[in-house]
């Protein structure tokens, strides 16, 4: 029988075993030392990185963008931080700034995360990655692994696992709040995107401020149009994880670690509009897991395009389905009720709703920080590691993109996560591993 469930405290190996390296053990700076970070990726999400990195303590010594366009503006990074040197090709900022870049923040799209954040870990950076960690599974274990090898701190961007609600959850959660846990099911809003597109779009003329080629990165050439950036490359397989890759990191979070689960032993999905080329426009994936010490035979799904979770699953609850979807994220159902949760406020609502009034809470046994960005630099000088370090967001991540493989095969699949693959689909290894363009080979 395959050996389906494997600790993110223990799997090596694999992934590492393809790469040849000197180890370079990042630097922990000392406790009263700023960290000297590394942006790459300044504008839209990322500006705000920029940010937040530096209110929680970072110094900016370098900004790294393709899209002079994105970034330009009042609100322009390189303004903010003027004595910080400026780069289009984040492979050149590193080389040249080696000495002195401590840490490296990445907020690009999906399928330029890896690239950088290898680089940058063979380094002896500190990383922190954007959700989804990559764009493919293979490259979510190789980060995880070699962010183990180089001993960095490293944090993912799903910003609220370091909040109160997502670490008050997983305490109640095994507290035994309900008891033991056999669903879990998850939803969203999303795709807010073009999805469903089954043929490229029409090329156009590459904007001047614009650096096409480094924004494709490692995959494959093809004409610049608008429909890709500077946004839907979401909806595109090529660039983007679809709506289950760009939201499932942050709403299956906290199940994901309450229930400590590692890799589910199957998963199957149903899909509209799916292509070659791009995501669904709704589709709704189930996953299965073995027994564990707070879950007994689980299955968590996950939803979205405007679908939802059958109506037995809101049973017990006084709220019009359409009120639980904008409410909350996700329903958990175990043996003494149900938990209807929000990782955006402490809130919730159990059915029977006694079991919330009458529960004794516990004391806290997870760290509060600040925030996420505080959390990653506290970790950079030598303190405890951020909870959401590529230990944990690796196999998270490895457990979303899962999803896209049954959505894009379109047939139950089993998984041998040590192995990593899919015993009974070979060509899933494709889409496991993707290929790279010359020059950028990993």
């Amino acid at each position: 029988m395959t050996d389906h469930r494997i600790s993110r405290r223990s799997f090596a190996g694999g992934a590492a075993a393809a790469f040849a390296f000197t180890i370079l053990p990042g630097r922990a700076r000392g406790a009263n030392e700023r960290v000297n970070v590394a942006c790459i990726g300044v504008g839209g999400k990322g500006r705000g990185e920029v940010s937040d990195v530096s209110e929680a303590g970072g110094n900016i010594v370098a900004l790294c963008d393709v899209d002079l366009d994105r970034i330009s503006g009042r609100d322009d990074p390189r303004q903010a931080h003027p004595d910080a040197k400026f780069y289009a090709d984040f492979r050149r900022m590193l080389d040249e700034m080696d000495r002195q870049v401590d840490a490296v923040t990445i907020s690009t799209p999906d399928h330029t995360h890896f690239h950088p954040a290898l680089k940058a870990i063979r380094m002896g950076k500190h990383v922190y990655c954007q959700k989804p960690l990559t764009h493919s599974i293979w490259e979510a274990r190789t980060l995880a692994e070699e962010a183990r090898t180089h001993g960095v701190a490293t944090q993912m961007g799903n910003q609220a696992h370091a909040g109160e609600p997502i670490r008050r959850g997983v305490e109640y959660i095994r507290a035994g709040l309900i008891g033991t846990v056999r669903e879990v099911h998850t939803w969203t809003n999303r795709p807010i995107w073009p999805q469903g597109m089954g043929s490229p779009p029409e090329p156009e003329e590459v904007p001047e401020t614009l650096d096409w080629d480094l924004w494709l990165g490692p995959a494959a050439g093809r004409p610049y149009s608008p429909a890709y950036v500077p946004f839907n490359w979401r909806g595109w397989w090529d660039f983007g994880t679809g709506a289950l890759g760009d939201m499932g990191c942050h709403i299956m979070d906290m199940p994901f670690w309450a229930l400590d689960l590692d890799a589910p032993t199957g998963f199957d999905a149903t899909s509209e509009g799916n292509t070659p080329l791009s995501g669904p426009t709704a589709s709704t994936v189930s996953y299965t897991f073995a027994p564990g010490e707070y879950s007994g035979d689980l299955v968590y799904t996950w939803s979205d395009g405007g679908r939802m979770p059958p109506d037995e699953a809101f049973s017990g609850f006084d709220l019009p389905k359409e009120q639980i979807a904008r409410r909350f994220d996700l329903v958990m159902i175990g043996d003494k009720g149900k938990l209807l949760f929000s990782r955006g406020r402490t809130e919730w609502l159990t059915a029977p709703g006694a079991l919330l009034e009458e529960f004794e809470a516990p004391e806290p046994t997870i760290p509060r920080v600040p925030n996420e960005d505080a959390e990653w630099l506290e970790a950079c000088k030598g303190g405890p590691p951020a909870l959401s370090n590529f230990d944990y967001s690796g196999p998270l991540t490895e457990f979303v993109l899962l999803g896209n493989l049954a959505i894009r095969l379109g047939r139950p699949l089993s998984w041998d996560s040590r192995g990593l693959r899919c015993p009974d689909a070979p060509e899933a290894e494709a889409l496991i591993r993707r290929e790279y363009r010359k020059g950028w080979e990993a």
